[in-house]
């Protein structure tokens, strides 16, 4: 793919200081961008670099005053991260612009194929299972029996969908995700062994959804494991059974939520959190990463962190006192040190 600054700049509403012809074929960091390579400077710390890049074109914001001269084509829009996030998303959809149906690949008589799909070499689309028009299903994917995928979604290698779960529109899911893997389902017997509970349900995710890669969302024991519209899960995350997850929540990496446990919407989850099942969290709950969870939550828009946790204010009061015990020690053997001292001065 290749544009000139003049079409760039037209893409952006922006103008161009500089070459409007000149061409650019791929995008770069400023500090160490190439020629044909078209960069962005949003930062102010990164100025130095403008006078000195290689790119053929920055996008600049254009109320941006040169301090020395420039050798690159500039152009000039309102808010140039902005513009360049634009431009970012533009360059994926056509790097991910495929249509079509690879071999070898496995369709089942009965599955139901939208309009201008595309399903990769060696994905299984198994019997009754629907997706929708505009959606992707990269090579290797499993999508289960009666599972459904809705419209401009996209599944990206090794994605496994189980059987009846039901995936909404403009959903992405990245590579090695699992969705309706059985939960931990496990009843101790008298003898000290366990029998199996068996899962029944499935797992629903709503529309506008994006889950990182190597996340795994349990099926219901029975009902469904519920991810709202417009979640964003990052990788290395494990949603229990029956868990509700409310809209437009974020959570970090490496957190694990236990079973039937609901998080209201509007919620930050940090990394490597841990919460316990069979809880609530009121909306707009923000958890430090590496805390724990042990009970309901129940005032909207709090800050918690620490093991177990507690109100944010009150964590970090906390470790301001642990952060000064080495230095009550010390100062409390010296105490005793002098008490003998005296002690022993008087006995």
């Amino acid at each position: 793919m290749q544009f000139t600054a003049q079409q760039i700049g037209s893409l952006l509403n922006g103008s161009v200081d500089g070459n409007p012809e000149v061409t650019v074929n791929k995008l770069g960091k400023i500090e160490d961008a190439e020629e044909g390579a078209l960069s962005f400077l949003a930062n102010p710390k990164y100025e130095q670099f403008l006078y000195d890049t290689k790119a053929s074109a920055v996008i600049i914001n254009e109320s941006f005053i040169p301090t020395a001269p420039v050798n690159t084509t500039l152009i000039r829009v309102k808010d140039a991260y902005s513009a360049f996030s634009v431009l970012l998303e533009t360059y994926n959809s056509f790097k991910l612009n495929k249509v079509g149906i690879e071999e070898p690949s496995f369709i089942h008589p009965s599955a139901k194929i939208g309009k201008d799909v595309y399903i990769g070499a060696f994905a299984y689309i198994g019997a009754n299972a629907v997706v929708g028009d505009n959606s992707k299903i990269y090579p290797q994917v499993y999508l289960g029996d009666n599972a459904e995928l809705g419209s401009e979604s996209t599944l990206f290698s090794g994605v496994k969908i189980y059987a009846d779960c039901k995936i909404g529109n403009k959903v992405v899911v990245h590579s090695g995700t699992v969705i309706g893997s059985d939960g931990f389902g496990f009843a101790p017997q008298a003898d000290g062994t366990y029998t199996k509970v068996s899962q029944i349900g499935n797992v629903i995710i709503e529309d506008e959804v994006e889950i990182g890669s190597n996340t795994s969302i349990d099926c219901a024991t029975m009902g469904s494991t519920v991810i709202r519209k417009g979640v964003k899960l990052d990788n290395l995350v494990q949603i229990a059974h029956n868990v509700e997850i409310g809209s437009n929540t974020v959570i970090a990496a490496q957190t694990g939520i236990s079973g039937s446990t609901k998080i209201g919407e509007h919620s930050v989850i940090g990394g490597q959190v841990g919460i316990v099942g069979h809880i609530t969290l009121a909306k707009g709950t923000q958890i430090q990463a590496k805390s724990g969870i042990n009970h309901s939550i129940t005032e909207e828009g709090k800050r918690w962190a620490g093991a177990p946790a507690t109100a944010y204010t009150s964590h970090m009061r906390s470790q301001v006192i642990v952060n000064r015990l080495p230095e009550l020690e010390r100062r409390l053997h010296e105490l005793e040190k002098k008490l003998l001292e005296q002690t022993n001065k008087n006995g």
